[in-house]
């Protein structure tokens, strides 16, 4: 069999489990949030920004339940400032409210 006949691999897609709820999903489907090597907490778009970091669905629920009882602080090692926790509330509030529900068929 010619190597051009084989079938491709799939392509590896990196898992990240979500702070707020404890699914796991993709790293591209969620948002990284970093505490920086000065000891900020910031959102992290691009996923590479170099500090600790932790994953988050797009979704209100698991933003709040992240933030709202200490899941995401504690995921950094931080004690998170007022101005740290009302940015990442005030990005909250621009997600969608759904919940999110894992898919038990795999498909």
């Amino acid at each position: 069999m010619a190597k051009k006949d084989q079938p491709r691999p799939r392509k590896h897609i990196p898992q990240r489990t979500c702070v707020g709820c404890g699914q796991v999903q993709g790293k591209r489907e969620m948002v990284r949030v970093v505490r920086t090597p000065q000891g900020r907490v910031e959102l992290d778009p691009s996923g590479k920004r170099n500090g600790r970091g932790a994953y988050l669905h797009k979704s209100r629920s698991c933003w709040a339940a992240a933030i709202g009882e200490g899941r995401l602080a504690y995921a950094l090692k931080v004690t998170l400032t007022d101005s740290d926790r009302e940015g990442l509330e005030t990005f909250a509030t621009s997600l969608p409210i759904e919940e999110i529900t894992q898919d038990l068929t795999g498909k």
